[in-house]
């Protein structure tokens, strides 16, 4: 049965993976939703395919011969030329360093295998509603700019400076700091960032709040061991100060 016909055509999907059931499964169940689907291999093949054309989502396994999957990550970061393109890893469940260090590389989000292809195409959905900040933690046409002593946070061309520099933010870092900035003083906790910002808490590791702040704090913060933005609640959580 063809479940490609008659569907929107949603974006672009590079599905980086070297074994060919998954490969097969994710393509399936991501065409059915109306994404068009580039496969690579390996990770030399996924660095061109990003490179000659800049896709919607990459869909990254971490084990991956020639360039570990890792390694890609840690490329398309530092790559100037390419845009912060979202990533979701995928990772075996044995790999929770791996999982942790990708996320602090700027991963969007991470799932584990074995897994279920619609949770899958459910993360991709969530992942891209928070790069094009149509969620109501990302910001969106019409709100006004933040503006913090040296911060200042644009909602509408989800431009981020700090004393007077423009700071590089991936889509979910910059959902996360507009999100806690638009809630001045309010604390947090992790399981609620997640489902405010990530739009879902089931299934995620509550590390993956404390790397992405941890990143923030590296961006925005002159001193990120003695923050003064983006503070830690001991035994809580977390919330901005607005100083």
């Amino acid at each position: 049965m063809d479940f490609t016909n008659n569907v929107t055509d949603l974006g672009d999907i590079l599905v980086v993976d070297d074994e060919a059931s998954v490969v097969e499964v994710v393509s399936l169940y991501l065409k059915r939703e109306g994404f068009r689907v580039r496969v690579a291999r390996d990770g030399r093949q996924a660095l061109t395919a990003v490179r000659e054309q800049l896709p919607a989502l990459v869909v990254l396994d971490l084990m991956l011969p020639e360039v570990d999957g890792l390694s890609i990550l840690r490329a398309l970061r530092g790559d100037t030329a390419v845009p912060n393109v979202p990533v979701i890893m995928l990772t075996a469940r044995q790999q929770e360093t791996d999982r942790i260090y990708g996320l602090e590389l700027g991963a969007d989000d991470y799932v584990t295998k074995p897994f279920s292809p619609a949770e899958l195409v459910s993360r991709v959905k969530a992942v891209l509603r928070r790069s094009a900040g149509v969620m109501g933690s990302g910001g969106g046409s019409g709100q006004r700019p933040l503006n913090f002593s040296d911060l200042t946070i644009d909602p509408n061309t989800r431009l981020v400076t700090v004393r007077g520099q423009n700071v590089d933010l991936t889509a979910t870092e910059f959902n996360l700091l507009w999100f806690m900035a638009s809630n001045p003083r309010q604390v947090f906790k992790r399981d609620q960032l997640l489902e405010k910002v990530w739009g879902f808490s089931e299934y995620v590791d509550p590390s993956t709040v404390t790397v992405h702040i941890r990143r923030l704090r590296e961006k925005i913060e002159a001193d990120p061991s003695n923050p003064a933005w983006l503070l830690t609640v001991w035994g809580v959580g977390y919330k901005f100060d607005p100083g």
